[in-house]
């Protein structure tokens, strides 16, 4: 929680407070933000948008669990490196849908001509791509969100991985897709960047196992096996209360006391999500109300001591912000106090008016 400016504001630029999160998941876009503003002082939303967009000091694209994340720019080639190393998944299509891997590497090829030089929407980057790589790409056979898309599209996910594309400004409402060489100058996945990667995320979730960075990142057991077989030599094996871990040598510089205070950390939070023994984060009650299916983030949390200790929500009017926040036990004044503080600086986070009500949370988890 201090690497990651959850105890004091971390010091640090967007571009620092992401890399100390390893990467802030963004599939939620707003949400995203503000994990990244709360985590600074002073910092808004468009603070976080300012890094992305103007000064290029985040990347926006797909990251672990192919989910889209905002990635330090100055990070991109370690992140690249070390997906694109990974081997590849089976398809979970059936075989008349999936694309053979001649078909995915003409699809690559293609994705990386169209966007060398452009940023394109999805419509107008398949254009492009049954253009290259041939008819058979634009096949609407691939089920996603009740309806089909076309072959190529099983190739988005690969294309991130070895830095072919990234995510652009939006175009209006509409997303769109560009290469990562036109936002970084020099750009090129960096040979070996899977240690480099566990030895970050070691830095921000450590200690921590083989099998606990495989399921971070979504990637096999035996790939991450073999990179901490790889990183043997500066490696240190801890335990913490009883539960065996891996860090970094001589990373044990750990608080003499446990945190305190209140937090409100937004859909998806890095910390929520990446933090393990889950049932260590999320005790008894917590399991139950702020997890969906076992899955962390589908619910803002609320943090109390370092643990979560129930969920929240916000909705918004016009500039007034109505933050509801239900936790699983009586607060202290001490701590409702410190809520009230939390719900101000989240007014501030996204330009609004907050006003906080005590009580159940009747919004269900996000999808």
């Amino acid at each position: 929680m201090g690497r990651q400016g959850l105890l004091d504001p971390h010091p640090g630029s967007p571009a620092d407070v992401v890399a100390a999160m390893c990467g802030a998941h963004a599939q939620v876009m707003s949400a995203g933000e503000a994990s990244v503003a709360l985590r600074m002082p002073g910092a808004s939303r468009a603070t976080v948008q300012e890094a992305l967009w103007e000064r290029g000091e985040l990347v926006k694209t797909f990251g672990p669990r192919g989910t889209v994340h905002l990635l330090p720019a100055r990070d991109l080639a370690v992140w690249t490196g070390a997906l694109s190393s990974v081997p590849p998944a089976r398809s979970p299509f059936p075989e008349e849908v999936r694309l053979t891997p001649e078909r995915a590497e003409a699809v690559l090829a293609a994705m990386a001509d169209a966007l060398r030089d452009a940023e394109l929407t999805v419509d107008e980057l398949g254009e492009a791509v049954v253009a290259g790589a041939g008819p058979w790409a634009g096949d609407l056979v691939m089920p996603a969100f009740q309806t089909m898309w076309p072959r190529w599209r099983q190739a988005v996910d690969l294309a991130a991985a070895r830095g072919i594309l990234c995510f652009g400004r939006n175009r209006g409402r509409k997303v769109t897709y560009t290469s990562p060489a036109r936002l970084i100058p020099g750009f090129a996945p960096a040979a070996g960047g899977e240690k480099e990667l566990a030895r970050m995320f070691l830095r921000a979730y450590g200690p921590a196992m083989p099998a606990t960075f495989a399921w971070w990142l979504g990637v096999p057991r035996a790939w991450a096996d073999s990179v901490f077989e790889a990183l043997a030599g500066e490696l240190e094996r801890v335990e913490v209360e009883g539960v065996p871990g891996w860090v970094l040598a001589g990373d044990r510089e750990f608080p003499a006391e446990p945190p305190r205070g209140v937090r409100l950390l937004p859909y998806f939070d890095a910390y929520a999500i990446a933090s393990r023994p889950r049932e260590r984060l999320f005790p008894g009650r917590a399991a139950e109300r702020a997890l969906a299916r076992g899955q962390a983030g589908n619910y803002p949390v609320l943090l109390v001591d370092g643990v979560v200790a129930g969920v929240w929500h916000q909705r918004r009017a016009g500039r007034r912000i109505h933050v509801t926040a239900e936790p699983l036990d009586e607060l202290s004044p001490a701590h409702l106090k410190e809520l009230e503080a939390q719900v101000e600086r989240l007014g501030e986070v996204l330009a609004g008016t907050p006003e906080l009500t005590v009580g159940p949370v009747t919004v269900g988890p996000h999808a």
